[in-house]
């Protein structure tokens, strides 16, 4: 049997690189990518192969059209397959700015990856997945999983723009979703909450104290697993009926509770 592959954008560190690793234990030939330079990776790379699976590292600012084609026309010309897509890349604004003193560049900035890049990523694997299926390759059951947020309908107002970007990250799930179900591949998304990762280093006090005062039902942060677990889920197949549906994994913060 030919041995599937994973793609997943953002990984050299925090959720992305969690995700990366719980697909390697799984078995996957794994693609992870960042904005660093490949000789900056090489730590993350040895760190995977030691689980025997094939690793290799793409360099891609999905920011840019050229290079989001790029990774996705290598992996297929170095695989000849893609299964498990993860659009995990995403950034915070340079400057946390009141929502009425932002700037437009603040604002380009962080939709320019999170949104646009995941769209336009989406769009890039789905045409390619689509060609693949009509080439009936062997167990061949592709997935698009989407990394959005509890910010994606919680206000965060000396953040809109990252608010923003991750809202519209869950209208692409479900367009793709919608969009993609006639050819059986299904999309989903996964709304992190408060992770423990570098992105959340910066005003961890704040968020233990959020979290001692019942902030989330289940009172502690959550980690990188969390997150990499609902991948697991996912790719096991046991919800491809489901598309289109988000998984919270954010310790109960979406529950409306008096």
């Amino acid at each position: 049997m030919m041995e599937k592959v994973a793609a997943v954008t953002g990984s050299r560190r925090g959720i992305g690189l969690a995700i990366a690793t719980a697909l390697a234990r799984k078995g996957y030939r794994i693609i992870i990518s960042g904005t660093a330079m490949e000789q900056e990776t090489e730590e993350v790379l040895e760190s995977l192969r030691k689980l025997e699976t094939e690793v290799s590292y793409i360099r891609c600012d999905i920011k840019s059209s050229s290079e989001r084609l790029h990774f996705v026309h290598t992996i297929l010309d170095r695989y000849g397959r893609l299964d498990v897509f993860v659009n995990n890349a995403g950034t915070a604004p340079r400057k946390r700015m009141d929502l009425l003193k932002t700037t437009e560049e603040n604002y380009d900035f962080v939709m320019d990856t999170n949104l646009k890049g995941t769209f336009f990523m989406c769009q890039a694997v789905a045409n390619e997945m689509i060609e693949l299926k009509k080439k009936e390759l062997i167990n061949y059951t592709p997935r698009i999983i989407n990394i959005a947020s509890i910010s994606s309908y919680t206000s965060s107002t000396n953040r809109g723009e990252y608010c923003i970007s991750k809202a519209g990250i869950s209208m692409v799930t479900s367009l793709f979703a919608d969009r993609l179900a006639e050819y059986g591949i299904p999309v989903f998304e996964i709304r992190p909450g408060i992770i423990l990762t570098d992105m959340t280093a910066g005003v961890k006090s704040k968020y233990e104290t959020l979290i001692a005062d019942g902030i989330t039902p289940i009172k502690r942060f959550g980690l990188p697993q969390d997150v990499a677990d609902c991948v697991l889920a996912i790719e096991s197949g046991n919800l491809d009926f489901a598309t289109g549906q988000v998984l919270n994994a954010d310790g109960g913060f979406h529950i409306r509770r008096l």
